[in-house]
């Protein structure tokens, strides 16, 4: 049995995107989450950071995209997080196969895996998603203002997928340094999941040894983070990791969340983020999103930053609400 981790779920994933606004017409027009913040890669200012999330931009909630329409397509493999999951309710994906048809997005069909149903598609910019129906408790909060109407709006991660060459020192990691424990086999997956019934909690693993190393580009995941709750928690994670030998960096200040990266066996990039102080530290709870916003060593560097960004419309999908 796996250690009592300090690891509560995901806090938030980041994926490589290709045009920006494409991509914000998907997440919030088509699928109905919230942008909870428009800001900038702080490592590479010249690019944005869209953050969304449900309502209120619950820790968890949050799928986050660099844009880099130049940037080659990524290349499925190992190495690499191949999938993400979000949280649907149960009962609701009937309805997301048929708006994403009237999207134009092609789904596959409803699918059982472990005990839950699932709706798979990509969206416009290559990333594998699935829709997972789920009755887990989590936080969350409904957007008030989504096209999607609150009982089948996205209620936040899920979990994800990952490509292993050589599963074993991967599980090993998983088991002995994060606390997850494994609840489960099927078609070659094995799932993984952090103690407790919430929603957000688990990964997937397959080995797949002849499989090619897979390559970041547009609709591959940069990163996966995973929550703890304060700063003396992370400090003891990253003090697991070094023992672990992870090499995991320093705690790096976001401002909104702080991070420490490091990669797990296989070569997926890791991330621990705690869960504040959150995204009302700058913008009120109807602000968020709705303007650049940048964290202050970014201030001085405004005018320039904001040049070099494509400016950004609200999705016409946006402003109707459908029906139930």
């Amino acid at each position: 049995m796996a250690l009592d981790s300090t690891i509560t779920g995901l806090h938030h994933i980041t994926v490589i995107a290709g045009d920006a606004q494409e991509n914000l017409d998907f997440y919030a027009g088509v699928l109905g989450m919230r942008l909870v913040k428009k800001t900038v890669n702080q490592d590479v200012p010249g690019t944005y950071h869209l953050f969304y999330a449900d309502g209120v931009a619950h820790a968890g909630t949050d799928l986050t995209f660099f844009p880099w329409p130049d940037m080659a397509p990524g290349r499925i493999g190992v190495g690499l997080t191949v999938e993400v999951a979000l949280a649907v309710p149960a009962g609701s994906l009937a309805y997301w196969s048929d708006r994403l048809t009237n999207h134009g997005i092609e789904s596959g069909p409803v699918a059982v895996r472990f005990g839950e149903g699932v709706l798979s598609f990509t969206d416009p910019h290559g990333l594998h998603l699935v829709l997972v129906e789920t009755g887990d408790p989590r936080e969350f909060t409904p957007w008030e203002k989504s096209p999607v109407p609150e009982s089948r709006q996205v209620r936040g991660l899920h979990g994800v997928r990952l490509l292993e060459r050589n599963s074993a020192p991967t599980v090993e990691f998983l088991t002995s340094a994060l606390g997850f424990e494994e609840v489960g086999q099927e078609d070659g997956w094995r799932r993984f999941a952090l103690p407790g019934g919430r929603s957000g909690r688990v990964l997937d693993i397959k080995e797949a040894p002849a499989e090619r190393q897979g390559t970041w580009g547009t609709g591959s995941v940069h990163h996966i983070a995973w929550r703890v709750p304060d700063d003396a928690t992370e400090l003891a994670v990253q003090q697991r990791l070094h023992a672990a030998g992870r090499h995991p960096t320093p705690v790096i200040d976001r401002f909104w969340f702080k991070s420490v990266y490091f990669k797990e066996p296989g070569g997926s990039l890791f991330e621990v983020a705690t869960d504040g102080p959150g995204f009302g530290v700058d913008e009120t709870l109807e602000e968020l999103g709705g303007r650049l916003v940048l964290p202050p060593w970014l201030e001085p560097q405004r005018s320039a930053i904001e040049s070099s960004l494509p400016q950004l419309r609200e999705p016409e999908a946006a402003t109707q609400v459908s029906g139930n």
